[in-house]
């Protein structure tokens, strides 16, 4: 079995993601034994919405910005694919084209399964189908509740929500700050957010003047996680 070489922080990623770190050790190992690294530049096309599914791929380094084009033409983020998280799954299985672009954002190292590899995986590991079946599940429970916040929370929640989950996934800590090493500008915020950049702007201000975070030109870096969970739960 040829196992891809990864650096220790990358193979760490990979092996305690929470949905890998489940399967069983055969499964795991038939993934790793199929899978190719691919380290890329910050905005390398991965995909384009229309094109055809050839691959699998988990992310072990970076992350992966998952996009749209609006009616006006405009490149819209709709999230960012983490260390440990899979994804591209869902077009291997139906067989129809990419719904979304996808680009590498920031440098990035993925494990890449080619479709004949990911389908050999599925027939040799009926595991396999159970355990994407809860992915795609958790997947859905996400999306019911980002629509749910969107309805029913303000800005200033989701916003505070939002960057605890980026410092749960990219923060890096610094004594008793967090910085966020995930490089987001407040426009990719107020994308993720349904909201727009002067709005998004001026709740970052305000989570600053209270203490909460500290905003840099690309960063920004969490000062009290206690004060963005008091305004995440309003």
């Amino acid at each position: 079995m040829s196992i891809p070489v990864l650096t220790i922080d990358e193979r760490r990623n990979i092996e305690t993601g929470s949905w890998f770190s489940k399967l069983s050790q055969p499964l795991r190992e038939a993934i790793l034994s199929r899978s190719t690294v691919r380290r890329m530049a910050d905005g390398t096309l991965l995909s384009t919405r229309g094109s055809q599914a050839e691959e699998w791929c988990g992310v072990a380094r970076g992350s992966v910005r998952i996009s749209t084009v609006s009616l006006a033409g405009k490149q819209v983020a709709l999230t960012f694919v983490e260390p440990g998280v899979w994804f591209g799954d869902i077009s291997l299985f139906d067989g129809l084209p990419r719904t979304h672009d996808a680009n590498a954002h920031g440098a990035t190292t993925l494990l890449a399964v080619r479709k004949p590899d990911f389908l050999q995986i599925l027939a040799q590991h009926v595991e396999l189908y159970d355990a994407l079946l809860r992915l795609n599940c958790r997947r859905l429970r996400l999306m019911f509740d980002v629509v749910e916040d969107l309805n029913t929370r303000p800005l200033a929640a989701r916003l505070a929500r939002q960057i605890l989950l980026l410092a749960r996934s990219y923060g890096v800590p610094q004594g008793e700050e967090i910085r966020i090493g995930l490089q987001l500008a407040q426009e990719d915020l107020a994308q993720l957010l349904g909201a727009s950049r002067q709005r998004v702007n001026q709740e970052l201000k305000a989570l600053e003047r209270e203490g909460a975070l500290r905003i840099e030109p690309t960063r920004l870096v969490v000062l009290s996680k206690e004060k963005l969970l008091a305004t995440a739960e309003r």
